[in-house]
């Protein structure tokens, strides 16, 4: 019995450091008013083969928030045998009819065939931004391709827009910050999970680019050329775990 009640207390203590926080959905919410009066969602690192939020989860969300833009930065799944999970969730955000952009992180490059991705977030509707701009009332939306993968041409992204009007820009890796030179009014990004797990110094072990080797992982800062925002995801890469970092989506209000 001791041996039985001993284990059970340990395998709720591991449920609660460690999935516990894959499920219990952060709603953060950034003010970084520009004059804008538009509200985003951003939705970054879905990983849809670990994700453990559940559509009708996010689509209640959805309900509730009324964002006027859904934001989504990249790393929807590398597996192309998860692409059915994925249509479930597409086609939710399909249904609530908000003008939906999105960009592709490194996971999704490593697809056999991205195309087959790229087409089914094409059937819903969601417009794919490939190192180009949409002009949206009142800014320039700007979608740069994955930098950490090699994607990334920024002259051609800012091709067509001015530094005198609003420029949002969304991105997969933030380590691309450092290469932009232009001035922008916002960016927003994800990949580092806010480091997934908060260990101390986790990110002199691993290197994922200067910016968490900088310190730089998740949250709200600015630099010379704009202030960006890092997610830390809503689902999980590697190890389907995390440790003192909850599942988080964004709400940023402009």
């Amino acid at each position: 019995m001791i041996y039985a009640a001993s284990l059970l207390v340990l395998l709720c203590l591991g449920y609660a450091v460690f999935i516990l926080p894959t499920r219990w959905l952060k709603i953060e919410r950034v003010q970084h008013r520009i004059g804008l009066q538009v509200n985003i969602l951003q939705i970054s690192d879905l990983h849809i083969e670990r994700l453990r939020i559940s559509p009708s989860r996010l689509s209640a969300l959805i309900e509730k928030e009324k964002p006027d833009y859904i934001f989504i930065t990249g790393d929807f799944t590398k597996q192309q045998e998860s692409l059915p999970k994925l249509d479930a969730y597409l086609r939710m955000l399909s249904r609530h009819r908000i003008p939906t952009f999105a960009v592709l992180g490194n996971h999704d490059y490593q697809q056999r065939k991205v195309i087959r991705l790229i087409k089914l977030l094409q059937y819903y509707g969601i417009t794919l931004l490939r190192n180009e701009s949409v002009q949206l009332p009142g800014f320039h939306l700007i979608g740069i391709d994955d930098y950490c993968s090699g994607k990334s041409n920024l002259s051609k992204a800012f091709e067509g827009t001015r530094p005198a009007e609003p420029r949002i820009i969304i991105t997969h890796d933030p380590n691309v910050v450092l290469a932009i030179q232009e001035g922008y009014d916002y960016l927003m990004a994800g990949h580092l999970h806010g480091k997934q797990f908060a260990i101390p110094f986790f990110y002199r072990f691993r290197y994922m680019g200067k910016l968490p080797a900088m310190g730089i992982y998740r949250g709200l800062h600015t630099t010379d050329n704009g202030t960006f925002y890092i997610s830390k995801g809503i689902g999980q890469t590697g190890i389907n775990m995390r440790f003192l970092v909850r599942s988080e989506v964004t709400m940023h209000y402009l």
